[in-house]
């Protein structure tokens, strides 16, 4: 969940093998999918992304850090060039 320019966005998807991808709705209720790249360092996971997003938004750029909060909880924060600033909350199976 984020925001930009006075909008709520929001995102959501799957991460395996350090990739992800995920669906959000962004600014002006742009709908996209960005592809995401984990890299594992000792307790964090930055990332980098690039998506496609709908209504004359095009090309999104993202990236951001996820940590463990414990052995199935993770936290991020990023920023995503169509959705804006966000805060993240997952769940590991």
């Amino acid at each position: 969940m984020g925001a930009k320019d006075g909008d709520v966005t929001y995102a959501m998807g799957p991460k395996a093998l350090s990739l992800g991808v995920q669906v959000g709705i962004g600014a002006d209720a742009a709908t996209g999918v960005d592809v995401l790249k984990f890299i594992k360092l000792a307790v964090i996971y930055p990332y980098v992304g690039v998506g496609y997003y709908s209504e004359d938004k095009g090309v999104a750029f993202s990236g951001g850090v996820q940590a463990n909060a414990t052995e199935h909880i993770f936290l991020g924060a990023g920023y995503n060039s169509v959705a804006g600033f966000n805060g993240q909350l997952g769940i590991k199976f």
